[in-house]
């Protein structure tokens, strides 16, 4: 179903996206980063916390396909030779589990095992996008930026996980490249709560100097409107 132009409820202000430009951004709903035995985990996380952002996330991606609107998954992992991953990334904190060492889901954070995967709940369908990225922005070593051109994209819904870490660096990423971001805060999560909050507030900040705020009912208002009125 085409639908036309709508106007979402957001902070600091309304914001009118013309739905043809847009793209659904869902960035590192991987089971390394959600379910127990992962990456999260071993970095001594309560990956619990993430899972207040699958709901309104699905409610998204549903309409979004029932839209047509282009749709993209990331995933952060690195190749299992690990040429892909900083000496720094690989060393930093103390982790029970490092990247590339084996747990329960395969080896932690390596493109092709299980735990790299993306859950069940917003596992992307057949024709969606799918980016692999090693950094913690989207843009950085990937052809998002290429994928994006080609469909014409000038605006992008993103949600996923972490708010403050990936979320936001990606978001600050394709500020720069001059696309109009509208971050679904509630589709959104940290493990840390006050992590999100604050995450979220860098975003709208001085007029939406890197995007502006929403929440999944908003989006989904505004995209229905947007049917009604088509």
């Amino acid at each position: 179903m085409t639908i036309s132009s709508g106007i979402i409820a957001a902070e600091p202000e309304p914001v009118t996206l013309d739905w043809s430009k847009t793209a659904l951004v869902i960035i590192d709903m991987q089971r390394d980063f959600m379910e127990p035995g992962g990456f999260g985990e071993t970095l001594g996380n309560d990956v619990s916390q993430l899972a207040r952002a699958v709901g309104p996330i699905a409610a998204v991606l549903e309409a979004a396909r029932d839209a047509g609107m282009l749709v993209v998954h990331t995933r952060e992992g690195h190749l299992p030779d690990l040429s892909d991953a900083p000496p720094a990334k690989v060393a930093r904190g103390a982790p029970s589990l490092r990247i590339g060492d084996p747990g329960p889901m395969g080896r932690i954070l390596i493109r092709g095992e299980a735990g790299h995967d993306i859950i069940p709940a917003l596992y992307p369908r057949n024709g969606e996008i799918v980016i692999d990225k090693p950094g913690k922005g989207a843009f950085y070593a990937t052809g998002l930026g290429d994928v994006l051109q080609k469909h014409g994209v000038e605006n992008l819904l993103v949600c996923g996980v972490t708010t403050e870490v990936c979320v936001n660096t990606t978001v600050r990423e394709a500020n720069d490249r001059g696309y109009r971001c509208v971050v679904i805060g509630d589709g959104c999560a940290s493990y840390f709560p006050e992590f999100h909050d604050m995450g979220l507030k860098m975003i709208k900040a001085q007029g939406g100097i890197f995007g502006w705020v929403s929440n999944s009912a908003a989006v989904l208002e505004a995209m229905e409107t947007s049917k009604i009125l088509a």
